[in-house]
């Protein structure tokens, strides 16, 4: 799962780092929640809960059957 976890970060990244910010995968539970570290600009930024749910979640979701959730640490 971790590996398809990663492919499905490679798409959003290029969105991120247009803007200064970008995604680091940090773990992979066996039931499902993803830990995402959000970096540079996406770091405190006012939008990030929003990046995260509406386009990062989504797209690993469509991308990886299995994720429960997904959480910014």
């Amino acid at each position: 799962m971790k590996e398809k976890i990663e492919a499905a970060l490679e798409k959003v990244k290029p969105f991120l780092l247009a803007d200064g910010g970008n995604v680091e995968l940090v773990d992979v539970s066996e039931d499902g929640v993803v830990k995402l570290k959000l970096t540079g600009a996406c770091y405190g930024c006012p939008m990030a809960t929003m990046t995260l749910h509406q386009s990062i979640e989504r797209v690993l979701r469509e991308e990886v059957p299995g994720i429960k959730e997904v959480i910014a640490l």
